[in-house]
């Protein structure tokens, strides 16, 4: 059974990912709370990545970094702070919390690194200048440390697009709203967490043995197509 340690998976996608591994790998969750349930195979460890130090872990085998931000503001209102807060949580918390957990996913299992970006990283729309620079560097880390990790570790991104969480609940916030964002769909539909983490879960596990250094977009036709 192998070991994975999750950062952030007390809420939204990341949860939905606990909730989907825990049954067949033991899952170490950190965050600044706890998960909502408890099972035989889940371990936890309360600490803020942006402040804190992060635990010390024996053995893994994965690393899946979650946390994220959705700060969407007109470039006339976000301030310099706003775009280093959403680069130190989507980035910098990620490259932190891989340079401290390298060394025992070195001797793991097959070990895998996942990471997170958005649909805004490739199609652009309008508020998203902060969050979309900040997750194209995730994109371009992925890119970087899949060719220096190789053959060792594979590192690899999801790029969702809207998801049905606490930190897309501005723009799911009323039934007109939700209509409008899955008519904008050519799927006609938008994601729930759990399509996601099945997503990550796949992607962690020796079936995607092959796959390395990409960001796989789950974007339900947004940006793959004009229609």
């Amino acid at each position: 059974m192998k070991t994975i340690i999750v950062i952030g998976g007390s809420k939204g996608i990341g949860n939905a990912i606990i909730n989907t591994l825990v049954n067949s790998s033991k899952v170490v969750n950190i965050s600044r709370t706890a998960p909502n349930f408890e099972h035989a195979n889940l371990a936890h460890h309360t600490c803020d990545i942006t402040t804190d130090n992060l635990p010390e872990i024996q053995h893994a085998d994965g690393l899946i970094y979650c946390p994220g931000s959705n700060n969407l503001k007109p470039i006339s209102r976000l301030s310099i702070t706003d775009f280093k807060n959403d680069f130190e949580i989507n980035v910098l918390g990620a490259v932190k919390s891989i340079q401290h957990f390298l060394p025992i996913l070195k001797k793991g299992n097959k070990p895998a690194i996942l990471l997170f970006s958005t649909v805004a990283a490739k199609l652009g729309m309008p508020f998203h200048a902060s969050i979309a620079t900040a997750k194209s560097g995730v994109e371009g880390l992925v890119k970087s440390l899949g060719a220096e990790l190789a053959p060792t570790i594979r590192i690899n991104a999801i790029a969702p697009t809207v998801t049905n969480t606490q930190l897309a609940s501005k723009l799911l916030r009323n039934e007109k709203m939700v209509d409008n964002i899955t008519e904008r769909h050519p799927l006609k539909k938008f994601l729930n967490p759990e399509e996601v983490a099945d997503m990550a879960a796949f992607l962690m596990s020796d079936k995607a043995a092959s796959l390395s250094g990409q960001t796989f977009q789950m974007d339900c036709g947004i940006v793959s197509f004009k229609i």
